[in-house]
């Protein structure tokens, strides 16, 4: 099975937390005002690439986590589902999913539906350039979702993800109290 595919990306940060490889796909009907990948509309402008091809330059690569993005791979759904199947069946890589289509749009279809069961976060909803926020980590406008997707599966509703990379250099309050002792009676 091939997926077309405008670029393979790899160590990159943008998409994601930590080091990822992006799976650039073309394809994208929704033509978002001022997208950042208009080159990714026309699925005829990428390459044919083989899913076990690209899984295996996934699995080369132990550094990153995966993410999707394009275009749209749920305009690929069947082939996108395979290689993430692979993916989760096959290493402990984490997979990200960029689309225009809302989590609620995808899980009413069918065939979209399916790379559900295999995506960790999804980052949803079209780019809207009216909403368009610099200061968002990992999306382009405010009301796109990052999305816990197999918290979502289990519930039968939007979970968003909870990631925030700033708690990581942040003490925790209990942490901040007992700092704050221990300096005076040091004092």
């Amino acid at each position: 099975m091939k997926l077309m595919i405008m670029d393979v990306i790899e160590y990159t940060t943008s998409d994601g937390p930590g080091f990822r490889t992006s799976i650039y796909c073309s394809g994208c009907n929704h033509k978002c005002r001022e997208c950042q990948n208009p080159q990714t509309w026309d699925i005829m402008h990428g390459h044919p690439v083989d899913v076990e091809d690209l899984f295996s330059k996934i699995r080369r690569n132990e550094m990153s986590n995966v993410t999707f993005s394009g275009g749209d791979p749920f305009y690929q759904p069947t082939a996108f589902t395979e290689l993430a199947k692979m993916i989760k069946e096959k290493t402990d890589k984490t997979i990200w999913c960029y689309t225009g289509f809302t989590y609620e749009q995808i899980i009413k279809d069918a065939k979209m539906s399916k790379m559900l069961q295999y995506i960790d976060v999804l980052v949803d909803g079209e780019f809207i350039v009216e909403l368009k926020d610099p200061d968002l980590l990992f999306r382009g406008s405010s009301n796109q979702r990052l999305i816990d997707v197999q918290a979502s599966l289990k519930k039968g509703e939007v979970v968003l993800d909870s990631y925030n990379p700033y708690n990581l250099y942040e003490p925790q309050h209990e942490e901040n109290k007992k700092i704050e002792k221990k300096e005076l009676i040091l004092i």
